[in-house]
């Protein structure tokens, strides 16, 4: 997707490459798949590497817990003005089944958006479509202070 380059802020400096995306976005393997920041949708694809998996060989929750994070995020900080951000206060996270190494598609969205507060969701899939992790945050939306 080729990002609005008239949009400012921390998020669209990094579409636009004005900006080194963050260090953990880059492990995680970040990449903009679709974004709709008029319905506070977006769908990002990760790569899961396999220095993620745990013994079994399957990626380990934390990392799927970042993914999800690092997909709703993204959804609700396109919305918002160049200076302001909004850290997750509250996440919970479901694991539906294990995930292997490879590419994985999040798709997040803004559920509800009040003055400070804000409901998100979004979801992990695997390689064939299948859901491997649902989540639910709160964040809270404060200035950037410079």
């Amino acid at each position: 997707m080729e990002p609005e380059t008239n949009q400012r802020g921390l998020f669209w400096d990094v579409l636009a490459g004005r900006v080194p995306p963050p260090p953990a976005a880059s492990l995680l393997g970040w990449e903009l798949v679709e974004l709709d920041p008029e319905r506070g949708t977006i769908e990002v694809a990760f790569q899961a590497s396999a220095r993620f998996a745990n013994p079994v060989g399957v990626i380990q929750g934390g990392f799927l817990a970042a993914m999800l994070d690092d997909t709703m995020g993204p959804a609700l900080v396109a919305t918002l003005p160049e200076d302001q951000f909004a850290p997750t206060l509250d996440l919970h996270v479901q694991f539906l089944r294990p995930a292997r190494p490879g590419r994985l598609v999040g798709r997040g969205r803004v559920v509800q958006r009040g003055r400070d507060v804000c409901f998100l969701a979004s979801e992990l899939l695997d390689p064939d479509g299948r859901p491997v992790a649902t989540a639910t945050a709160t964040a809270r939306i404060q200035t950037v202070r410079t």
